[in-house]
This record gives structure tokens, sequence and C-alpha cells, in this order.
């Protein structure tokens, strides 16, 4: 067994010939864990499961997970490159038992898996178990025929996982892997076991217990197993090495980048070569599960790092970005497991040759900043903190970026004095911030959820329904009534208003009751299910247990009903025309238009354009009706449904299905994950109009859409527009465009006649108040004052000027309508060596109250507000030509 890929489907085949299901890597931004930056492990897709709150089909899995840890409490960045096995993206290969099989089936399928499958000697082999774990230690004498002497007892939390401060935990068993005498290190547990000797290469988590309280631990009804095998690790241990990078896949990704920049793979800048080949895989399997570079959250931990692959590319020698040119070479090798990387190989392609272009220009200014900040530290010294907060904050360097580079140099940095300045920005944003009265109410939201509860949502089904008062809040304070005249917030037990979310705006309304009414002017939630309804009082009074109906602006939400609608019509129609990598990256739902935000490298054409609006439109015009179903989610996303990346969903998911694809045999059209309200037919949409198509960050575009009666008024507002041009161009509106193309270039033409007579009148001699040539000490000069010649067109004229002198100067002011003047002076060429243009025009400039002017020796410009002095600019200049 030679290929990490052929390693990767042995696992994964013969746990599934064990009764496992095989399940698919979860993308690497976590689908149902809002706490995490990334899955970083094999078991954070079942999190849900092993809590109990998720139910699946199967009671066994098996899966190759693809994770990162770049991030958070789990961050490898700065260990990269420079050590045997850390890594940014690496793959967890696991197997799975929720309340099935335990300790025995566990060892038992791992100790053939590792033996057999993978034929790895067994006098290689050692484990380690929790010390009070007896059962498991038992179990490996029993199965695996260990001694005592390699089953060794841990102590400490390494051998106890716990998935926080409550909840389910257990001990583990790790197994470890003997790589010979001629590697430094001891066994686990010894003073020398952070040496590369011994490595683990599995890990099964026996989880037992439900942590109750700190003090009180549970035996869990139906025990389960969780494992982690990560596959870099074995794959250097099944190829005969200590080091993940050499393994064939890292290997083939090295050596591209060796072939890319020509430098020797395993010399001095073998640092390099990993840390590029490393993040490279990480960069594009974030992209590809819709991380695209920003300076905040996920988008910033992707900027960091493909910034510090760019970094190593320059200390490669890289002149032109390199990272976009290896994409090939990765999907060549890791293509084939995970199919997103063909999908998405274009955008990830542009991403990151966009990203490394601007990079470039923010490493220049950053390193020479650093040098300069530097130059006098040597071995042994530290960086100031706030030096490198400042190239943090200013010049969106990294900290993890400038230790990098000055790593080589042995210069350390003062985190402690970069985290002080950190957190002296932190304070002066929340001074900024303070006194809004906000962070109160938001605090006020967890003791009203847990007095009053949530609130039921009923809008899907009916725009009216009663409700009975659970709180109201003014001011950020919780109160007993509102009358009228007031503002406040008002909880209810159930509503049919829609509260803002996934880019749908609130719903406004109004509510009647016993000698009360009120308008309610908007919805949001709180705390994922908490509707706050924003309310004006008409008359009466609003207190808590009063039974009221509400009543949403059934019109408004139509609008917005059919705009959210048309919103999944125009994401497939975008991925259809533009390609599959297109992802949504923001909407906006309102009753007048919509707006939506997604992933994509460059422009899209007028044509392109039309296409999304004809497709989208030919749904519409259907009318097919619009489907909603309640699915678990993992039933939804398996028929086909588009999830956002980073939702979390719970165990049901509302799926909404609209128009079919005739030429697919009837295959639905657009499917989405989705919670917001829509129409009940495509037809109730009316007619999709795009407005505007517009650039909102690198890789994002944005469209912006009208629907129904906002579209037909914007068709009749442009329908207007056109007619109105054709009456005043006199011709029928479909030859106005032609009529108003020649119009143009008639005027065009007028106007360069015009510029032209201009300047032969100006020089025609016929005007009383311009001077005729001067010969002045045997220099012929032109001088003239002339109005109605645009500045532009000075030098044009000062040319036509020069060739009627022959041999000498010429100095002409033009005076605009303003009183400002612009003068140019030109030199014929048998007379540059004795006058500077130049020079020339200074003085006359300076009579004009203007400074400077600038050009050629032969030919210079300049300007100056008094237009009034412009025969003493002239005259200026001629006591200058005499000397």
């Amino acid at each position: 067994m030679s290929g990490v890929n052929e390693i990767r489907s042995t696992f994964l085949d013969y746990f599934a010939a064990n009764s496992h299901e095989a399940v698919p890597s979860s993308p690497l931004v976590p689908r149902n864990d809002p706490t995490l930056l990334f899955t970083n492990a094999g078991m954070v897709p079942f999190k849900n499961v092993f809590t109990g709150a998720e139910k699946r089909p199967y009671s066994r899995a098996v899966s190759a997970q693809k994770c990162v840890r770049a991030g958070g409490k789990h961050n490898d960045l700065d260990n990269v490159g420079y050590t045997a096995r850390h890594h940014t993206f690496f793959e967890m290969l696991g197997n799975f038992s929720f309340g099935d099989y335990f300790k025995e089936t566990a060892i038992e399928l791992a100790w053939k898996l590792v033996t057999r499958e993978f034929g790895l000697p067994e006098k290689k082999l050692l484990v380690t178990v929790f010390a009070e774990d007896d059962e498991a230690a038992d179990l490996w004498k029993r199965i695996a025929g260990l001694p005592d002497d390699r089953i060794i007892r841990i102590a400490t939390s390494d051998n106890f996982w716990s998935m926080g401060d409550t909840g389910p935990c257990g001990p583990c068993s790790e197994i470890f892997y003997d790589h010979g005498e001629h590697i430094p290190g001891g066994p686990p547990g010894s003073p020398d076991e952070d040496g590369d000797r011994f490595i683990e290469i599995w890990n099964l988590v026996f989880m037992q217990y439900d942590q109750v309280s700190p003090g009180q631990r549970l035996l869990l009804p139906r025990p389960s197993i969780d494992t982690g095998m990560g596959l870099e690790r074995i794959s250097a241990v099944l190829q005969g090495t200590h080091d993940n990078y050499a393994t064939d896949l890292m290997r083939a990704l090295i050596e591209a980048v060796a072939n890319a920049t020509g430098v020797d793979p395993d010399g001095p800048q073998a640092v390099s070569h990993r840390v590029i080949a490393d993040h490279l895989r990480a960069s594009a399997f974030l992209v590809a599960d819709g991380v695209l570079p920003s300076n905040e959250g996920r988008g910033y931990v992707v900027r960091r790092i493909m910034r510090r692959a760019m970094r190593h590319a320059e200390l490669l020698g890289a002149r032109e970005p390199l990272m976009w040119r290896l994409v090939p070479a990765l999907v060549r090798q890791m293509g084939q497991a995970y199919p997103e990387l063909v999908r998405a190989e274009s955008l990830i392609v542009e991403t990151l040759h966009l990203e490394e272009k601007r990079f470039r220009k923010t490493l220049e200014r950053g390193l020479a900043m650093l040098d300069s900040a530097t130059e006098s530290l040597s071995a042994g010294d530290r960086l100031p903190g706030e030096v490198a907060f400042t190239l943090y904050d200013t010049y969106g360097f990294p900290l993890d970026l400038t230790q990098d580079a000055l790593r080589p140099r042995g210069v350390s940095v003062d985190n402690e004095g970069f985290e002080a300045a950190m957190a002296r920005q932190r304070e002066l944003a929340r001074a900024a911030w303070a006194g809004s009265g906000e962070a109160a109410t938001e605090t006020l939201w967890f003791s009203l959820r847990d007095r009053v509860g949530s609130t039921e949502f009923l809008g899907y089904d009916v725009d009216s329904a009663e409700g009975i008062i659970t709180a109201l809040v003014k001011d950020g304070v919780e109160v007993t009534s509102l009358g009228a005249g007031e503002e406040g917030l008002l909880l209810v037990n159930q509503t049919p208003f829609y509260a803002e979310s996934g880019g749908q705006v609130g719903d406004t309304g109004s509510l009647s009751g016993a000698n009360v009414s009120a308008d309610i002017l908007g919805t949001s939630k709180k705390l994922g299910d908490v509707f706050v309804h924003r309310v004006s009082v008409k008359e009466g009074e609003l207190a808590p247990g009063v039974a009221v109906e509400l009543i949403v602006d059934s019109a408004r939400r139509r609008a917005i009903r059919a705009n959210h609608s048309a919103t999944h019509l125009l994401h497939e129609a975008l991925r259809e025309i533009l390609g599959d990598h297109v992802a949504q990256k923001g909407s906006l739902v309102a009753p007048d238009r919509l707006r939506f935000d997604f992933s994509h490298p460059g422009p899209i054409s007028a044509d392109e354009l039309r296409q999304i609006e004809d497709l989208a439109n030919t749904v519409v015009l259907r009318n097919e009706p619009v489907e909603t179903r309640l699915m678990a989610v993992d039933e939804a996303i398996e028929s086909g449904a588009r999830a956002l990346f980073g939702e979390k969903y719970g165990d049901e998911v509302r799926v909404v299905s609209m128009g079919t694809r005739p030429e697919a045999g009837g295959k639905v059209f657009s499917i989405e994950l989705c919670g917001g309200t829509h129409v009940t037919r495509t037809g109730d949409i009316g007619l999709v109009r795009i407005v505007s198509e517009s650039a909102v960050a690198s890789g994002v575009r944005r469209i912006e859409a009208m629907t129904a009666e906002g579209a037909r008024r914007q068709l009749v507002a442009e329908s207007e527009l056109l007619h109105g041009l054709a009456d005043l161009l006199r011709t029928p509106m479909n030859e106005a465009g032609a009529r108003l193309e020649a119009l143009v270039e008639e005027r065009r033409k007028l106007e360069r006649e015009l510029a032209d007579a201009r300047r032969k009148l100006a020089l025609g001699g016929d005007n009383a108040a311009e001077a005729p040539v001067q010969e002045i000490g045997g220099t012929r000069l032109l001088a003239r004052v002339v109005s109605g010649i645009e500045t532009k067109d000075l030098k044009s004229l000062a040319d036509d000027a020069r060739k009627r002198v022959g041999s000498g100067v010429v100095a002409i002011v033009g005076i605009a309508d303003d009183g400002k003047a612009g003068i140019v002076v030109g030199v014929t060429p048998d007379v540059s060596d004795r006058f500077d243009a130049v020079a020339l025009v200074r003085i006359g400039a300076e009579q004009l109250g203007g400074k400077g002017g600038g050009g050629r020796r032969d030919l210079a410009q300049a300007g100056g507000p008094d237009g009034d002095h412009a025969q003493a600019a002239l005259d200026a200049i001629a006591a200058a030509i005499a000397g």
C-alpha cells in the first residue's frame, strides 16, 4: 500500500465492510456548531448525534473528514513547515458507534486494521490507556496479545476526552508506532515523549459518561465510540517515514512548488516549500467551502494562511503570483476524493491570484517598515509589541507573519505588548459604543426568554393571528405597560410577523385588542427564537397578559415574498450561467427590491445578465407550484437542497422547491434550505428585472433586481424615457438609438470644427487688442491674449503659432469666462538652446497670480487666477527674452 489516496480508500472500505455507513466529509465551516471557527476534528459533524439532539438512520459510521486548525483554541499555524507533523489542513479518518458497539469491538476493529489491512508489524506497536481504565487494558491484552510493558497507563487528561465542562466524556486509548532507536524520543508518559520516535497514529475515545456537573459523572445509557486517525500521519508510517511532508501526496505538491520556482525542495529553503504545500491545501479547500479572504472572522484566517504562503513564495524568489499556478497539481492529487475542488477550481485560482497581487504591495510596505524597526536588533532581542501591532493594524501584516519573517534572525516578538496594544484598541472601541443602552438590552433578552419562553411563528400559513402579550420593553428596561403615544418593544407567545433574518426584512403591520391599537413598525429576532415587535401605541394601553390580534401588512408581505422567491431563482440561474462556484454571500429581501451577493471572480457581461434574467423569467412564466417541506438536515441536503455554510439548522429544516426543468425530465429547478416566506406559485413573482450588477468585495459580486409591481413600474419608467427621447429626436422609437448616435457624432464633428475656427481666428491678427509679432534682440516673439479658447486647446494653438513664426518664441494667454487664465509658451527648435519654455512660462504665470508650471523645454503650460494681468504676463516674458 503506497499512496495516500489508496490508504484513505482502504480505511473507508474496511469499515464499510464492517457495517459502517460511509459518510461524506462535511464542509470546513461547521454546519451545526457556531461555537467552532472551522471543523477541526472528525467527530464535529456527529456532535449532535452524540448528545442525542439529532438522530441518524444508522448507528455505525465511517468518514474521512477534512479539517482545519488555524485559528482560535486549535491553531497550528505557527508550527507548520518547521515540524514533521503540523498542518493547517489535514484529513481525519474515523469510525463511530452511536450506542452500538463499544470498547471490545472498537479495539478489535482497530487492531485488525493496523496489523492486517495496513500490515504494520505488531512489535512496532504499543498503546496507552487511561490509568483507571482496567477494562481497556485487559481487552488489549486479550485481543492484541500485548504485554503489560506495551500497555502504558496515563493518568492525565491526555487520555480522558470530554466535549466540554458538561456532557458526554470518557477515557481514551491511543495506538503508537515505534519508528526505531535511530530516531530520538521516548515512549508516551516518559520525559522524552515529545521526540519523533514514538508517534500516535490513532486515538480511540470510549464515550461512556455524562458529566452532569464538575463533581458528578453518570454512566451513559448507550455508550459510544469516536476515533480519530490522521491520514497524513498514518500515511507517513505506511510509507516508511516519520515525516508527513515526505508522503506521496505532500511530496507531489512540494515538487510542483520546486518546478514553479526552480528552488531545491530539499535545500536550505525546504521550510518554505512545506509551508506553501500545506497552506495551498487549506486555502483551496476553504475557498471551495465558501470562505473568501476578508478582514474579519473566517475570512481573516484564510487570508492569514494565504499570505503566509505567499510570503514564503517571495522568499523562494517568486516575483509573480505563484499560488494560483499550483491549484491544478492539488486538484490532480485530491480532486477525485473531494469533487468540490474540481467544481470550484476556477474560483480558487482567481481568488489566489487576486489575493497575491494585492498582498505583494502590502508585503513590500510591511517588510520595509519591519527592516527599519529591527535594524538594530540581533539574535535574542524582541521586537516591541507596539511595532508588531502597528504592522498588523496599519499594514495588514498578521502577527504570525511578523514572527515568521524574524525567525531566521533569531528575533522574537513581544507578544504581551502586542496583546496589550490590541486590548487598548478594543477598549477605545468599547468606549465609543458605551452609553447606547444596547448592551443592557441584549442582556435583558436572556432573562426574558428564561421567563416567558420563545415565540411560536405562525406566519408561514397566515397573515393574522391572536397572541398574548408576554413582556414589554422600553429604553432597554422591562416595563409593565405602554400607553398612547409611546413606542417600545413587545413580545407575544405567538405571532404571524416574520422577524428579520436570512436577509429578509421583518414584517410591519398593526395590532388591536380591547380598547387598544398600535402600529407594528418592524420585527426582529433575539437569541434565535424570541420575536421582538417594535410598536407605536395609537390608543389605549398595552400590558402583559392582554390578548391582541396581530395583522401583517399583507400587500408589503406579498412584495417581500415575490422578491424572496425571485432570489432563489436568480441564485440557481447564476449557477447555471456562471458556474457551480457561485455561492450566496449575502442578501437583502425588501418589499421594493432584492439584493443578492455571491462569489464570482469578475464582472458579469451584459449578455450573461440577459441569460440569467431570461432563465429566471422562464421559470416564473411556467407558473408552477412552490413547495415547502420539513425534512431532516441530512435528508434535505441529500435531496439536493442548497444550504448556507455556517448556518445553524435544527433537527428539521424547511426545504423550498420551485420550478422544474422539462429538458431534464422535470427535475426541480431550485431547492434550498430556507426559513423565509415565499409565493405559492412562481407566477406570483410576476416578472424578474435585474436593474444593476456591481462589485462588493474581492471575488464577490452583487445584483439588484425588482419583481412584480416594482419591476412593472421600472419597465414603464424606462419605456417613458425612451418614448420621450424618441419624441425629442422626432424619430420612431426603434430608430432612436441610431439617431442619437448620429447626433452625438455630428456634435463631436462640430465641436472639432469650432475649435479649429477659434484657433485660426485667434491667430488671424484681426483683433486690435492682439499684439503683432515683435522683434526683440534678434528673436521673433508672437504674443497673444485670446478668449473663447479652452485651456486644453492652448497647446495646439501654440503649435500653430510656432509654425507661423518659423523661428522664435510664442506666448499665448487664454482668458476663461470666470476670469482665470491659462498660459502656454512655445520655443522653436533652432532657439531652444537659448530659451527654456518652462522658465518663461513660470515668469508669465507669476504675473497671473499662479505658481509653477511644467512641460518640456520647447513647450510648457501654466495658469493663474488673475486674467486681468494677461498683458503683464506677456510683457514679463518679452522682458525675459530681451535679457
